[in-house]
């Protein structure tokens, strides 16, 4: 598992290396790693995302190419809730995996008119990635980093 930290003191940490580092938003929190879905016997390249010029908002997208992925959005709150019991009650859904004996996977359930997928992913290294959200915006400092005029102005705006 690796978190990669991008900001003004371009701090690194778990395995990251300067050629693996990714320039995505200041002081964007990226965390890569192998999963499994259900029915697959091969594990599938994910990544977790969190920017906080998005700061309600994590995503969870897959490799299914060498160049495509597949991205799904949720709330960063959803994950927390998800690490410790069962959350969600839509699309998404999030549990530590109950029949481990030692809670060490957290389940994320995907669902959506094309198809379900579940998700099996390393809870400890979840829980790495929601702590580095969470240096980045504590829980009750959201609102703060969200640009709403730029969020208005998204919806607003005719696109073609």
């Amino acid at each position: 598992m690796d978190v990669f930290y991008r900001g003004k003191d371009r701090t690194r940490q778990a395995g990251a290396t300067e050629e693996r580092e990714r320039a995505v938003d200041n002081n964007a929190v990226q965390q890569s790693q192998f999963v499994y879905l259900s029915g697959c016997e091969t594990p599938v390249l994910a990544r977790l995302s969190y920017a906080p010029s998005a700061p309600f908002t994590v995503s969870l997208a897959f490799r299914v190419d060498s160049e495509e992925w597949v991205e799904w959005e949720f709330s960063r709150d959803l994950l927390i809730t998800g690490l410790h019991a069962p959350a969600g009650i839509g699309d998404i859904r999030i549990r530590p995996d109950l029949p481990a004996p030692d809670d060490a996977l957290l389940v994320i359930e995907l669902e959506s008119p094309d198809g379900y997928a579940a998700v099996e992913i390393d809870r400890g290294d979840v829980q790495e990635f929601v702590e580095a959200t969470l240096s980045r915006v504590p829980l009750g400092y959201e609102s703060e980093r969200l640009d709403l005029d730029a969020v208005i102005t998204s919806l607003t705006t005719a696109r073609p």
